[in-house]
């Protein structure tokens, strides 16, 4: 494999983990289509959730002491369980993906599958209640936790997406910047050792002799220390950031990949 590729996995990592410290999400919303253009989409959904998973591990090594114990374990649970739902899916899909593939418009490339239709609408009805001052002050009571580990962990085991309806509960809770961050770091990495498991099993017999993935190993690993690089420089600067800013963001990047995946551009 050329040098380019490990290039553009480094700079998509890199960005994408340093603004994932803030928003909770964006690194695997990122990299999947950066992976996806060097991989077979299978391995690219793989690779990706290692190099999401391995940066979940190094946020928790760094922030994890400040997680909401009640917040992990009401949201956590029930994103573990729905995450193996939702990655069993992604193996059914995957070979049902020409059937449920819907064309947008007359560019081939620019197609919505009904998972990302999905999910687009939802990240962009929760971008509203973060960008606009009416529902900006309204906090989701914690009873609602369980339900939002569901839709979460079911995304994030379907299409790896479960950083932004996991940030837009916890933004509504009341929590700190520091326990915003440290428990998304905690739920994250959950969810992320739940669907690597079941991908692995999964994918575990598709033949690695096609030369597909060549070269699988040095991206993953390449975009791991990136990411590393991107959370290091995102910590020193977390103490300057208010919870308002953080949420701005994640209503920005919620409504911004919302509208990408609505328009088949992710």
């Amino acid at each position: 494999m050329e040098w380019w590729p490990f290039v553009m996995v480094a700079l998509a990592a890199f960005l994408a983990a340093g603004l994932t410290m803030y928003s909770g999400f964006g690194l695997g919303t990122l990299m999947l289509p950066v992976f996806a253009l060097f991989l077979p989409v299978e391995m690219a959904v793989v690779a990706t959730a290692l190099v999401h998973g391995a940066n979940n591990v190094f946020k928790v090594s760094l922030l994890g002491r400040h997680a909401d114990r009640e917040v992990v374990l009401k949201f956590g649970l029930t994103a573990i369980v729905a995450a193996i739902f939702g990655a069993l899916a992604l193996g059914w899909l995957a070979r049902m993906n020409a059937q449920l593939t819907v064309e947008v418009n007359e560019n081939a490339l620019s197609e919505v599958t009904p998972v990302k239709l999905a999910i687009g609408v939802l990240m962009i009805a929760f971008a509203l209640f973060e960008l606009l001052p009416r529902f900006r002050k309204l906090e989701f009571d914690r009873r609602w936790l369980p339900l939002g580990g569901l839709l979460s962990g079911f995304f994030g085991g379907l299409s790896g997406h479960q950083g932004a309806l996991r940030s837009a509960f916890l933004a509504k809770t009341g929590l700190t910047t520091e326990r915003f961050v440290g428990s998304n770091a905690v739920i994250g990495f959950l969810v992320d050792l739940t669907r690597i498991a079941v991908y692995v099993a999964l994918f575990a017999a598709v033949d690695a002799a096609s030369g597909g993935y060549d070269g699988v190993w040095g991206l993953v690993i390449t975009g791991s220390l990136a990411a590393f690089c991107g959370v290091l420089l995102g910590k020193r600067y977390l103490h300057k950031v208010t919870m308002r800013s953080v949420q701005t963001l994640v209503g920005v990047l919620l409504f911004g990949v919302g509208l990408a995946l609505l328009l088949g551009l992710l």
